[in-house]
């Protein structure tokens, strides 16, 4: 029958069944060590992956939060959107503030020469490439204009070019043919769009718009501004001037808006709220794969990281600083305005009565407690560095490690196979031999046996 194979035809002996069996038992030990310690290197490469992932989600929550500044317990609010919009940042304090805008801030528009031909009119007649120089106060643009370059072209070129620097070119076309006009987000005097070079592009400009600054009146004081975005007029507040102020439709002076800013308890427990749930999902990978199980048959089953001292400190050092005091206020601990931690789980949670109560006092200690360079985030951030820097860091190093084991395991895996192969065809050939010996000492055996039978029995006369 096609592929199957018979051994021991001298013999008598299934020879294969005995070289499989020895080689088999030859394996066993190296491969149920090379199993384990790749099961092994491998589930505990993935824990400390999910691990590092969720650190690193942990780090970037309290980046984000300390940005944000939200755990002043403040709020900005404009009584005219359509005006200003305004938020608060570090520094702020309550107050209130009459804001009368008379002028935006605008940017510098200049328009190109009208081509007749349209956006397809050739720019650059000539055989060699010219230069469009775009200069903004200090700053200067190059523009390279091959030969033949159309209008079209150079407007494509500035775009993909300096879109990042905030210029833009557009092309507007009428019945007289096509113009390009340049624009900045940059606002203010002193911003002026000029152009120059060797394009002819530089020749024959008009000025659409010259740049202008925001006026406003802030309290009664006369104020002016490069931009529509005011971040030092009031001390950790950002005002974003939208429009003018609007005139009585039946005349008179205009309306000024309030800009408010006020603490806002419910924005303030938000925010510690989102503190606690970043916290809590650190520590909830940790459990993970720190969890140990006890089975239907009373066997118990630990986690990939049970145990593991490096989790352990990281674990350790971020509840340091969650216990440590801190800020200059009243309260200096999260657990007096009810932050709770479960003893056996780990994970943080909020007496919302207890929580109520005390930023009704003192909201302003939630600041100093989470908020500055010695505050909760920073020294979180600061413990958690050696753990999360991803080339020198304890759990990528410990990556590293159980790389390089897993490495080392596939290479003693195939040096294991390949002495496996060696041993079987080395007792596959000394089975055969004997199998061969065997079956020529039986025929040898038949031979004699025949001869004495023919001897013990002579032919009668």
């Amino acid at each position: 029958m096609a592929g199957t194979t018979v051994s021991g035809i001298g013999s008598n002996i299934d020879t294969q069944s005995i070289v499989k069996s020895l080689v088999d038992s030859e394996r066993a030990p190296k491969q149920t060590q090379i199993n384990n310690q790749t099961l092994k290197a491998t589930t505990s490469l993935s824990s400390i992956g999910k691990i590092q992932a969720a650190l690193d989600a942990f780090r970037g929550a309290l980046d984000n939060m300390k940005t944000a500044s939200s755990f002043s317990g403040l709020s900005g609010s404009s009584s005219d959107e359509k005006v200003a919009t305004v938020t608060t940042g570090a520094g702020a304090a309550a107050g209130s503030f009459s804001l009368l805008v008379t002028q935006l801030a605008t940017a510098s528009k200049i328009s190109t020469k009208v081509f007749a031909g349209g956006a397809s009119s050739v720019v650059n007649a000539g055989s060699v490439p010219s230069t469009l120089t775009i200069k903004q106060g200090s700053d200067t643009f190059d523009v390279s204009v091959p030969a033949g370059a159309t209008l079209q072209q150079v407007r494509d070129s500035i775009n993909s070019q300096y879109a990042n620097k905030g210029l833009s070119a557009n092309i507007l076309t009428d019945a007289n043919g096509s113009r390009m006009v340049l624009t900045s987000t940059t606002t203010g005097v002193g911003s002026d769009l000029t152009l120059s070079g060797s394009s002819g592009l530089e020749t024959g400009t008009s000025v659409l718009a010259t740049p202008q600054n925001a006026k406003y009146t802030l309290d009664g004081v006369v104020m002016e501004s490069k931009s529509n975005t005011i971040a030092d007029a009031v001390s950790g507040i950002t005002v974003k001037l939208t429009g003018v102020s609007p005139v009585p439709s039946g005349g008179g002076a205009a309306t000024p808006a309030t800009i408010t800013v006020s603490a806002n308890s419910s924005t303030l427990k938000s925010s510690v709220k989102g503190f606690v749930d970043t916290y809590n999902a650190l520590i909830k990978a940790a459990n993970t794969e720190t969890q140990v199980t006890t089975n239907a048959n009373g066997t118990v089953t630990s986690g990939a990281l049970t145990g593991d001292a490096s989790l352990r400190s990281l674990l350790s050092a971020v509840r340091t600083e969650l216990n440590a005091m801190g800020g200059t206020g009243q309260m200096k601990s999260l657990a007096q305005f009810g932050v709770k931690t479960d003893q056996k789980t780990g994970l943080l949670s909020i007496d919302d009565k207890l929580f109520d109560a005390a930023a009704q006092t003192n909201a302003a200690d939630i600041n100093g407690i989470f908020s500055g360079d010695t505050g909760l985030l920073a020294r979180m951030k600061k413990a958690t560095d050696s753990f999360a820097l991803s080339k020198t860091g304890v759990f990528a190093a410990r990556s590293a490690s159980l790389t390089d084991s897993l490495n080392d395991l596939k290479k003693q895996q195939d040096s294991l196979d390949a002495r496996m192969v060696s041993l079987q065809a080395s007792l596959t050939a000394k089975y055969t031999a004997m199998d061969s010996l065997v079956a020529k000492l039986r025929a040898q055996s038949d031979s004699i046996m025949t001869t004495l039978n023919a001897l013990n029995n002579p032919k009668s006369d």
